[in-house]
């Protein structure tokens, strides 16, 4: 198996049990997770070295948050402590013809505060296969857009394939500050994932799709997969692909380019969603596992696919399957029986 780092921000989730609305909440629940601590848990769960680079607190809510991940086989080791405050997103689950909504406070967060310097790159890198990392990152501070771009240049100097989710969020930040920080960023990534919406907003490429509509015309992505490829070098992009019939159910698919073949995925149906937050998350760890480890490209995007189909089924941030559970349902088990 192979060292696979990423870099990003753990957050404190604090959510309404079921689906209860924010002002019908007597307590929240509390979930730790984040973009790219989530990658790090599927990879540790499929065997992986898998190394996660925040900052956090030295207090015990970020001792609370490190230990999410140390108990799920991620290398916390490189993890800086230090800093006021761990970053917190209120999350209510959506159901029906209502979505899901998310509201961040993690302005002035130990790793939005975080300093370049906090960080030796290039030790982190040594030996690793792989560096991911989302436009969450950037997006929480001009600071922590340093710092990813530091990464991204250490990445490059050891060889290190790199990848990014562009995960465009709308409530840290405007397209045109994400165009500007992350189309210079393309130049040191191998692997782009993102879903329609990202690809428009982060990088200005716009696909032929209806999204509040709830339909994907895959064809509509083979033009845009091509122009990115050709302005910024991929050497893989892809993209998943959600049917919105509504927040509890969705179709799922996927789609990947390598610069000479489009392959798309099988589609699954996911009827009811338990919690759909960490669905790309596990969709990028799925794919990162099969590309490190020598799958085809469409074996990996099927393994992909269906490690984020299962995560869709899993309350909480981070996808609690195992490569072997992720096969079988790539091998055509989706019964659900019981298992005995």
């Amino acid at each position: 198996m192979g060292k696979v780092v990423t870099l990003g921000e753990i957050m404190l989730r604090l959510s309404p049990e079921g689906f209860l609305r924010f002002s019908q909440a007597d307590y929240f629940r509390l979930i730790f997770g984040g973009g790219e601590a989530n990658v790090a848990v599927s990879c540790a769960n499929y065997g992986h070295n898998a190394v996660f680079v925040s900052k956090l607190p030295s207090h015990e809510i970020g001792q609370a948050a490190v230990d999410s991940m140390r108990r799920l086989g991620v290398d916390t080791s490189r993890i800086i402590r230090g800093g006021k405050r761990v970053g917190i997103y209120y999350c209510e689950t959506g159901a029906s013809m209502r979505p899901s909504n998310i509201i961040y406070d993690r302005a002035g967060s130990s790793m939005a505060e975080a300093d370049p310097d906090d960080f030796d790159f290039d030790e982190i890198m040594q030996g690793a296969d792989w560096f991911h990392w989302s436009g969450i990152t950037p997006a929480i501070s001009d600071k922590a857009a340093e710092i990813t771009r530091v990464a991204c240049e250490a990445a490059r100097r050891h060889g290190v394939t790199v990848s990014v989710d562009l995960n465009f969020r709308k409530k840290l930040w405007t397209p045109e500050k994400a165009q500007e920080v992350m189309r210079p960023l393309m130049k040191y990534v191998d692997v782009c994932i993102g879903n329609e919406e990202d690809a428009e907003l982060c990088l200005g490429f716009k696909p032929d799709a209806d999204i509040t509509g709830g339909k994907t015309n895959a064809d509509g992505y083979k033009a845009i997969f091509k122009a990115m490829a050709s302005e910024f070098g991929f050497r893989h992009i892809a993209s998943t692909l959600r049917e919105s019939y509504s927040a509890s159910h969705n179709g799922w698919k996927a789609m990947i380019y390598d610069g000479t073949t489009f392959y798309q995925s099988r589609r699954y149906d996911i009827d009811p969603i338990v919690d759909r937050v960490g669905g790309g998350d596990a969709f990028s760890g799925g794919l990162i596992h099969g590309l490190v480890t020598g799958m085809p490209m469409d074996k990996a995007l099927e393994f992909a696919v269906a490690a984020s189909a299962l995560k869709q089924t899993i309350h909480g941030d981070f996808n609690l399957v195992t490569a072997s559970e992720v096969q079988r349902l790539v091998d055509g088990d989706s019964s659900g029986r019981v298992s005995r």
